[in-house]
């Protein structure tokens, strides 16, 4: 294992953990620090509060799956002491050759049952319960029903009558959709409610006139993905119960739209699955969405086998966000022995159960300028077609070659070989902070023939397509405008 900071802080469940195991090792708690002779193990004595010293440890025997143990009563993993072994690990301290101690060999081997165990079970076909799913998408039908009655009550009320307290009590009635397993449209809803009032705390924060003329565009919109999703998702669960396997639609992305949580082997089962495959992240976001009551984390990254821009969401509701790791950003070649892809349409949901990391190289930039897109023009017409459906992301991402990034009148663009021009604006996603004034800020070498990844976005308004920047590739780096 190649272990620097940048990997040991991907390592960390959150943030707090980063800073408590760098504190760990600036003050000097680490007082043994070892390391097995195949160097697979790392290992040592840690002071802490208890009596004896904690004994924190990181197995890499499988390298794509690393295991953090530790003595102390810390219900993350990995704990600041196996965090501050790594980081000790990675700033060079001495560590001594030393044997694996008994416990961990033992451990070592359950770790080993449990893996062929999982094998074998994974290996046996997987028996559904037709009569339970039946009845499970009989329930859903009817919460469409539900759904399609509130969107066309708000219809024949009109927009206008929309404020703070009507959009919670719409709200309240659209719980019920949680129970008929419908949880994505459910979020739907609250996308459009949600736009009607400033924040989760008060039912009385209402919008100034003003805010509300600005975001009746955006309402329109959502409104007519509800109608969309009504209409598909109706038609969607119907054909599944025809269909004797009940089986799950994989060319589009309906069944989460209703709020399908995919499992690995579904994905698996159905095909959906990439081998041997490396990821470059492009851009890393975080944002708390209040509608859905999450916390998201929103990696975009590049597959280097097929040139795809791919997504990683982890969610983490407020209730249980204590409870799930912290995604951050990544600054290392991540491999995947296995890739699954999400049903979906330009930028694709990714997720893998293990990786190894590795540093990235000037190959590795080759690589990913390359499967760069030329042809702006091409582009635009795929993500036109993809923002003409109700359910399409309204967001699509892009690696984009250009000839030239400057300014055409009033306007920031970028310019491609033929002359076709893309105008750059900022938007308004997800709080994300503005990058257009940082382009000014870089050096002269990023405005001729590089690569820039750019996430679009329909002004509703204006009506025009525009396209905001969020890092440029150049031959040696990945230059990130956003955080």
């Amino acid at each position: 294992m190649q272990i620097d900071e940048a990997f040991v802080d991907s390592q960390a469940p959150n943030a707090a953990a980063i800073k408590n195991a760098r504190g760990v090792v600036l003050k000097k708690k680490l007082v043994g620090l070892f390391h097995s002779a195949d160097g697979t193990l790392l290992f040592g004595d840690c002071r802490g509060s208890g009596a004896e010293n904690y004994r924190p440890s990181a197995d890499f025997g499988d390298p794509t799956k690393p295991v953090y143990r530790c003595t102390c009563p810390s219900h993350q993993f990995p704990c600041k002491h196996s965090l501050a072994l790594l980081y000790a690990h990675a700033q060079g301290a001495k560590f001594l050759e030393k044997d694996i101690p008994a416990d961990i060999t033992d451990k070592r081997a359950k770790v080993q049952q449990r893996v062929e165990k999982k094998k074998e079970e994974a290996d046996k076909p997987h028996k559904v319960n037709t009569s339970a799913l039946k009845k499970k998408i009989q329930t859903q039908l009817e919460g469409i029903s539900l759904l399609e009655s509130l969107v066309n009550d708000l219809m024949r009320a009109g927009l206008g009558t929309l404020n703070a307290k009507s959009a919670r009590q719409v709200e309240e009635q659209a719980k019920q959709l949680g129970n008929a397993y419908l949880p994505g449209a459910q979020n739907a809803l609250h996308a459009l409610t949600g736009l009607f009032y400033r924040s989760q705390i008060s039912s009385e924060d209402e919008l100034k006139a003003s805010e509300r003329e600005r975001i009746y565009s955006a309402a329109l919109d959502q409104l007519n993905r509800l109608q969309s999703l009504c209409k598909q998702g109706r038609k969607y669960l119907n054909c599944r119960l025809e269909d004797p396997e009940l089986k799950p639609e994989t060319e589009t992305d309906i069944a989460a739209w209703l709020g399908h949580a995919w499992q690995l082997r579904e994905l698996k089962d159905a095909g959906l699955l990439q081998p041997g495959v490396e990821l470059l992240q492009l851009a890393f976001n975080s944002h708390d969405d209040w509608t859905r009551r999450e916390f998201v984390e929103t990696g975009v990254w590049l597959n280097l086998q097929s040139g795809a821009v791919q997504l990683t969401r982890n969610y983490r509701p407020y209730h249980a966000a204590k409870h799930i790791r912290e995604d951050d950003s990544c600054f290392h070649i991540v491999a995947c022995p296995e890739l699954c892809v999400y049903p979906g349409n330009l930028n694709p949901r990714v997720r893998w159960e293990a990786s190894e990391p590795r540093p990235v190289t000037k190959a590795d930039q080759v690589r990913a300028r390359e499967h760069a897109k030329a042809d702006l023009r091409a582009v635009i017409k795929d993500v036109k077609t993809q923002l003409k459906s109700p359910l399409g992301d309204r967001h699509p991402l892009a690696l984009l070659k250009y000839r030239a990034l400057g300014r055409a009148g009033e306007d920031i663009i970028i310019e491609d070989q033929t002359g076709e021009r893309l105008v750059l604006a900022d938007d308004t996603y997800d709080g994300e902070p503005a990058t257009l004034p940082l382009l000014a800020m870089l050096p002269k070498a990023v405005q001729h023939d590089q690569v820039m990844l750019v996430r679009f976005h329909h002004d509703l308004d204006s009506q025009k397509l525009r396209a905001k920047p969020l890092s440029i590739v150049t031959e040696t780096d990945v230059i990130r405008l956003t955080y």
